[in-house]
């Protein structure tokens, strides 16, 4: 099992950015894809996304595109996650997830962080 912890969740304005951090330890991580969830008020987690060990990343949500940088320092087993450009819209809590291999991390990811809210006011 992997343990994850995030940090960097806050209250930002409209327009703002915020970067968000997830350590993770209890396991070699070359193998696994790692990234970031986010739950909205009302709404399912969704993905949004994930990076491997060598720096292929896929994004799940077009609305984040551009907006949304993640990268991971292999060094201290930790993802970040960039958001800029902040709107009420990325309001949620967001959760730091992994896979290993061939294991689907958008639908099926193995572990998860306990999550860390991120507000955006108007």
């Amino acid at each position: 099992q992997v343990q994850l912890v995030e940090s960097g969740g806050g209250l930002v304005q409209a327009g703002g950015s915020l970067r968000l951090s997830c350590a993770a330890s209890g396991r070699t991580l070359s193998s696994y894809r790692m990234g970031w969830f986010r739950q909205a008020p009302g709404k399912e987690r969704e993905p949004v996304v994930s990076i491997t060990y060598s720096g292929s990343v896929i994004y799940y949500s077009d609305s984040v595109k551009g907006r949304f940088t993640i990268s991971r320092d292999n060094a201290k087993n930790t993802v970040y996650l960039q958001m800029n450009s902040l709107n009420v819209e990325d309001t949620a809590v967001y959760y730091c997830a992994v896979a290993r291999g061939s294991r689907s991390w958008s639908t099926n990811p193995e572990d998860w962080g306990q999550g860390t809210q991120v507000t955006v006011t108007s």
